[in-house]
């Protein structure tokens, strides 16, 4: 249940997945019987799409990972969680739209984006 550029994420890879990233982590917690989870399904690959290259988009099935879920306190789903250096930056509970998780995810790219070095007068 995932796009071309969504991944999923297990419990036996989620540190080197997510926490060891060199980009951002967008990370929805989810389950096949949770109605909202699957009104995200298009919003959640639709960004893993539009952000290739810049941020992972995954999934985590709180059913079948249940250790990560219990790691990060998940309690409602469906819940996204924004990695960046390994921590979390970011947190939406329930279902959101497209627009909102691109501001969420914009807000720290920009923070990412390369600085012009600044030449020094010696």
């Amino acid at each position: 249940m995932a796009g071309d550029n969504t991944l999923t994420f297990t419990d036996g890879t989620f540190d080197t997945d997510v926490l060891s990233s060199e980009v951002p982590v967008l990370v929805d917690f989810w389950a096949e019987w949770c109605g909202p989870c699957r009104m995200m399904t298009p919003t959640v690959d639709a960004v893993a799409n539009d952000y290739a290259g810049r941020v992972k988009v995954g999934k985590v099935n709180v059913d079948e990972n249940n250790g990560i879920a219990m790691r990060y306190n998940i309690r409602g789903i469906p819940t996204l969680l924004l990695f960046k250096g390994g921590k979390i930056v970011e947190q939406k509970v329930g279902a959101v739209g497209k627009p909102d998780v691109m501001k969420m995810l914009d807000k720290h790219l920009e923070k990412t984006e390369a600085v012009p070095a600044i030449e020094s007068h010696q």
